[in-house]
């Protein structure tokens, strides 16, 4: 039996939100690379301490889509970024530092496997474009600057969807590059809220958005069940209805800690 810890992990912290149940971990964080760079740094030191082996980490969130309607799931085939360049370009020490935004194929195929033939949505595997900017970095006019024309802004769109794009967001770009850079097995599974093709506004009732945003979260959990089903892990009585997940390789196998903190062995 594992044990479950009611309640927010992070209460008292304003950066995060984090709810464990026996072998799942799950975070919210915030928008933007930034955010999710600076929880996968302290989520992959934190698993190193805890001696935890073997990982899987998922991003689950929403996008815009790219000739796609509101409500179909995207599993990420890799993540690009403004440039429809597959790397993170990260200043260290004065320097840019390049490294592949990468994600696991084996586990993109297992994840479309688990779409049920009889849901009223489309699931696929597709490009995902990662911006560092949510209004002239994604195209929009309604920020409080734009300096493109409408025909600019649909020409440079379907560019994207050209060459492969079919959804974009803030945070799989980071993702990809760092858990790849950690030997960590991942994924990023996102809903579109909307067709950036036809409009860059959100039209759907509250209730339809809260649905669509289910439908990421239940296609990774029967991948949870399925994988702790498979491990003996829990019992296929068990309700897995609502989980994350985790299970994660020792950092130091891949030179992750290459400084430890003096409090620790």
């Amino acid at each position: 039996m594992y044990s479950y810890r009611s309640g927010d992990i992070c209460e008292y912290s304003y950066r995060y939100s984090m709810y464990k149940v026996g072998p799942v971990l799950s975070i919210s964080h915030g928008m933007g690379i930034p955010s999710v760079g600076i929880l996968l740094h302290e989520v992959i030191k934190l698993m190193y301490h805890a001696k935890v082996q073997d990982p899987i980490f998922f991003r689950i969130g929403t996008s815009g889509g790219v000739g796609l309607e509101g409500g179909t799931v995207v599993i990420s085939e890799e993540a690009v970024d403004g440039l429809l360049r597959p790397v993170l370009e990260l200043p260290v020490l004065g320097k840019i530092v390049s490294r592949p935004a990468l994600l696991d194929k084996k586990l993109q195929r297992e994840l479309k496997l688990l779409s049920e033939p009889d849901e009223l949505f489309q699931t696929l595997i597709g490009k995902t474009m990662c911006t560092t900017d949510f209004y002239e970095g994604q195209s929009r006019m309604d920020g409080a600057f734009c300096d493109f024309t409408e025909t600019e802004k649909m020409d440079h769109l379907q560019t994207l969807k050209d060459n492969g794009v079919v959804n974009i967001e803030m945070e799989s770009l980071a993702f990809a590059a760092l858990t790849h850079h950690a030997g960590v097995k991942a994924a990023v599974v996102c809903v579109t809220l909307l067709d950036r093709l036809k409009s860059d506004q959100i039209h759907y009732p509250k209730e339809v958005l809260e649905e669509w945003q289910q439908r990421p979260q239940a296609l990774v959990c029967r991948y949870i069940k399925k994988y702790l089903l498979k491990k003996g892990k829990i019992l296929n009585n068990v309700d897995t209805s609502c989980c994350g997940a985790v299970c994660l390789k020792s950092p130091r196998r891949f030179k992750l800690v290459q400084q430890e903190s003096e409090s620790y062995d």
